[in-house]
Parts: C-alpha cells; structure tokens; sequence
C-alpha cells in the first residue's frame, strides 16, 4: 500500500486497509503472543525468590576487556535503535498534520489534536517501561531484549497504516516495545561491568548514545522524509529491528538470572567471560526474601524512599521536556518561519554540539561524584531552559542564541534522564533492580504522558517558552529533594551500596 502509492507522495488518507492488510496484523498479534510464551521459562515464579540468594561479584581490580567492548559496541548499538522510535515522533508530526489536517500550531483550524499521537505513544512507553522491568526479572534481561527487538520490527507497520485512529492503535504498541529497552540494559550493564568502570561506562552508553539516537533520527528525517513523506520514519523500524534481534547474539544474559532457573553452569562461564566471581549471598549483603517479593512497593520502602523520590521527581522534569520542549521543536521553529528541513537540521546541529559536553559530564558521573553531577547538571538544564523562558519566540531572530540555548536541553535532557536510570540501576538491590530502573525510565515518560495531556486538552501546541517553564520547575524541586536524600554511588560494588543503605535503615530503626 506504502508503495502503490508512491506516485500521490505516499499520501495514503482515505484509503482502506484490505483484506490481506487484516490478515497480516492478526498474525502478528498471535505471533507476539506466542513468542512471549516461548520466552517465559520454566519455574518463573521462583526467580526473585531464588536470584535474593545469589550474588554476583564484580572484581575491583578486573580491566575491562574485549568482551566488555564488544558488549557495550553492541548494547549502544540497541540503545540507539530504542531511542530512534520515540524520537521519530516529534519530526512525523508536521507531515501527518499536513497529510491528516490535524490541528496543530501550524493548522490551527484542523479537526483533531496531532497531540493524540505521541499520547498514544509516550502511554504506550509507561506502559512498557513498568511492564519491562517486572518482565526482566521474570524471563531475563537478554530474552527482555529479544522481545522488544520483535515488537519494533511488528510496529513498524505504522507507516502503512492508511486512517490516522490506526496510527495511534500501533504507536500506542511501538511506546510499549521501546519504553523497557533502555531500563533492562542498565540493569544488565550494572550486573556485568567491574565497579570501577560501571559508573561513568554507563552515563556513557545511556547518554552520549542516546544523543546520537536522536542525531541519527534528525539526520534521516532532514534527507529522507523530503522525498518518502513521514511514513518512512516509521517503515525503519523494519530493519533496525530485525538488526536488534541479530545483534542479541552477542548480548549475555544475566548471571543472576541464569542461577535461578538452575542453569549454574551457563552462569560461572559468563562470570569467567567477564572476569566476574559467583558468592553465595548472606543476610548482610542480600535484600531479604520478603523484600524482593514486593516488587515495586519496596521501591519507597525505607531507606530507599528518599532516593526513589528524588529520581521520580527528577525523572517526571526530564519527561516534561523531552516531551514538551523537545517534542514541539520542529512544530515550533516552523511556525517561527523555519522551513521544515531546516528546522530538523537546526535541531540536529545542536544535539551534535551537545555531544562533548556528554562526555565531559560522562567523567564527572564516573571519576567525581554521581550525586554532584546529578545536581550540578540539571542546574545547568533549568538555567538553559529559563533562558528560553525569558527570551520567547524573540529567540528566532538570533540564530547563534538559539543554537546555543538548544543545546542542552536537546543532548543534556537525554543525559539527564540516562544519569537518574544509571543511578537507579546502581542503588536498588538486585531483587528489585529491574523494577528501579524500569520506575525510573516509566517515570520520565510519565512527565510526557502529562505534558502531552495537557496539550491534547488545550487544543494547541504550546510555544518553547511555555514548554520550557513547565520543564524547569520539577528539575529545580527533583535537585531539592536530591540534595537532601541521595547516595553516593562512584566507585562502590553495587553490594556495598545495598550495605550501606540496610546499615543506615537498621540504624534509623534503632534510634
């Protein structure tokens, strides 16, 4: 259909989805259903039962060695594929609202709100965020992966859906493949990568490569959607999904994982791969049964209520921009008087620029202090976005001022967000880590489920002033919150982190 109707500019409104188009999705929703069942293993319920008795030692001293390398060449390349889908969504919005006559800010009189796109989407990325942090410690971070890499290849087919009430039913699908992604990774990386290098490796693949998520689906929408409309943006999720699940190969599963479901041996020969050591687990260094069994409900148990907080605060800042501010960027510069090619390449030169600033901030996370870069960073993300604040639309007519103030909220936001899910995967007890991460990640979609509401609500896309003040006051609130409930975490084995906050609640609990 995409094809056929190529000589209309791959208009397909008005058309039908035929018979064989009917077929297809049925078969694709059976075949997500069985493959999920294919995935789960034997004896999943005892898997947090079993993985609270086992831990799994990162050795201090360990160099990173080539299977490091090749692991992170590999989950960066997965990160950069996940940050693709919901990117996409902000640089398809011009086109479908000229293609659907959606109402936006530049078709005010359109009939229904463009917003209800990347509603869909971003619930769909709540959804799939939560859903995928229980799914990791159930079937395993590698089988998550897998997963996910077969959902984005299955939704792709957004591109070819003709009625704009399609679009949304499989961009609500495509947010829950892409929302678990990231979150799972971070769990993995914690649990393999030598304590010393786990720090700043992970801000690394979490936010520089995730800027170049974005840098690439910029880059793509500037040369492609010219001449293949909007709906190619979408039809790439077929390749590099398919990409994802090749590149699962090289991915290992989790140790911990492995040792629940009684494969020990598969298990000490990743460890040994990656120059790891397996120890029985002991009450001091191990999250108590009862504990791992609440899921997320221990996540704002104490000691961990004041942290959980912070990153939810924080998390739910990040979600308002990316998904307030970043996503109306293109919209908004058109209606600045920018053409669109030129608005997508404005927003791709400033996530380039913003690129060493993340590996600066990279080695501050790794080699200084996390807890000080969380906060000296988003200071620096709510200065930037208070000058959009102050300057308004007046900022088009300075091209060096605009540039500049873009650059952080387009590379740092992502950093940000990277930073708060890297943190959460270092202080939540293995038990339970999945669900940290995946409440981290489900938290800063939340924020853009929030901003995205209101939007729908208002009828109308908000200008980069009012996107830029609703961001700024949860980062200033979450770097409140932070100050006073943070852990440090730089250059502490994960088990020792969990230590510490069990001495510091059994403390509490004696005074």
């Amino acid at each position: 259909m995409y094809y056929s109707a190529r000589t209309m500019g791959y208009r397909m409104v008005g058309m039908r989805p035929d018979a064989a188009m009917i077929i297809g999705m049925t078969l694709i929703g059976f075949g997500l259903v069985t493959t999920l069942y294919a995935l789960m293993p034997k004896g999943a319920d005892r898997i947090r039962k079993d993985a609270a008795a086992v831990r799994v030692r990162a050795l201090d001293d360990a160099r990173i060695r080539p299977q490091h390398v090749a692991m992170l060449l590999v989950v960066s390349i997965a990160i950069v594929i996940d940050v693709m889908k919901p990117a996409a969504l902000s640089f398809v919005a011009p086109g479908m609202t000229k293609e659907y006559g959606l109402k936006a800010v530049t078709n005010p009189h359109g009939h229904l709100p463009v917003a209800l796109l990347p509603l869909c989407g971003i619930a769909g990325t709540v959804i799939g965020s939560w859903l995928w942090g229980w799914l990791a410690d159930r079937i395993g971070r590698r089988s998550s992966i897998l997963y996910a890499g077969i959902l984005f290849v299955s939704t792709s087919i957004c591109g070819a859906m003709p009625g704009f009430s399609w679009n949304l039913l499989m961009c609500f699908f495509m947010g829950i493949g892409a929302g678990g992604l990231l979150p799972i990774t971070f769990a993995l990386l914690a649990e393999t990568i030598p304590a010393r290098h786990r720090s700043w490796l992970m801000v690394l693949i979490g936010g520089g490569v995730a800027g170049a998520g974005y840098v690439m689906t910029s880059w793509l929408a500037g040369a492609l959607t010219p001449h293949y409309s909007w709906r190619i943006l979408w039809l790439i999720g077929l390749p590099t999904g398919v990409l994802l699940i090749a590149l699962n190969y090289w991915i290992p599963e989790s140790p911990r994982f492995l040792l629940a479901v009684g494969r020990r041996d598969e298990a000490e020969a990743i460890m040994r791969h990656f120059g790891a050591e397996v120890v029985p687990g002991d009450a001091d260094t191990t999250a108590p049964e009862g504990q791992a069994k609440r899921g997320y409900l221990q996540l704002f148990a104490a000691p961990l209520a004041g942290p959980s907080v912070a990153i939810g605060v924080l998390a739910i800042g990040v979600g308002l921009i990316t998904y307030g501010f970043q996503l109306w960027i293109p919209t908004n510069l058109v209606h600045l008087g920018f053409t669109t090619v030129n608005s997508d390449y404005i927003v791709r030169n400033a996530a380039l620029i913003g690129l060493p600033i993340s590996l600066g901030i990279t080695a501050l996370y790794g080699f200084w202090s996390s807890k000080k870069t969380i906060i000296l960073f988003s200071a620096v993300l709510a200065i930037a976005l208070f000058g959009f604040v102050i300057e308004g639309n007046s900022v088009a007519h300075n091209h060096g001022l605009l540039t500049a103030l873009l650059v952080i909220p387009l590379s740092g936001t992502s950093l940000v967000a990277a930073i708060v899910t890297v943190y959460a995967a270092e202080i939540y007890p293995t038990g339970i880590r999945s669900h940290g991460t995946g409440f981290a990640a489900g938290a800063t979609k939340a924020g853009g489920l929030l901003i995205i509401a209101l939007v729908v609500l208002a009828t109308t896309t908000p200008s980069i002033a009012q996107t830029a003040l609703i961001g700024c006051i949860p980062i200033v609130a979450g770097i409140a919150i932070f100050g006073w409930a943070g852990f440090e975490t730089n250059h502490r084995r994960l088990e020792d982190i969990t230590h510490a906050e069990e001495l510091a609640l059994a403390g509490s609990q004696a005074e």
